[in-house]
């Protein structure tokens, strides 16, 4: 069984900046994307960034010029930088993995004040 663990998250002032780090319990296997996802109260979860194997990314177009997602193949592992952080990013931000099959982290919550 494949475990994800985050960290990284936290509170910070709005302008701040935070890293989010997730890393998967093993190395036997390999994931195809890995990606970050949030949930505010009272919302669905939502797409944050994924990033494949190969290095192609996708964001949000709330987060687009703000956070960079990056990964680390050889140590399964998947980051997410935050500048420019706002209010409006304050949810618990959940990593995933995918091959055969999907796999999320517990979720790591950030906050950021106004």
């Amino acid at each position: 069984q494949v475990q994800l663990v985050e960290s990284g998250g936290g509170l910070v002032q709005a302008g701040g900046s935070l890293r989010l780090s997730c890393a998967a319990s093993t190395n036997r296997f390999s994931f195809n994307v890995m990606g970050w996802y949030r949930q505010a109260p009272g919302k669905q979860r939502e797409l944050v960034a994924t990033i494949t194997r190969g290095g192609i990314t996708d964001y949000a177009d709330s987060v687009k010029g703000r956070f960079t997602i990056s990964r680390d193949n050889a140590k399964n592992t998947v980051y997410l930088q935050m500048n420019s952080l706002k209010p409006e990013d304050t949810a618990v931000y959940f990593c995933n993995a995918e091959n055969l099959y999907g796999y999320w982290g517990q979720g790591t919550q950030v906050t950021v004040s106004s």
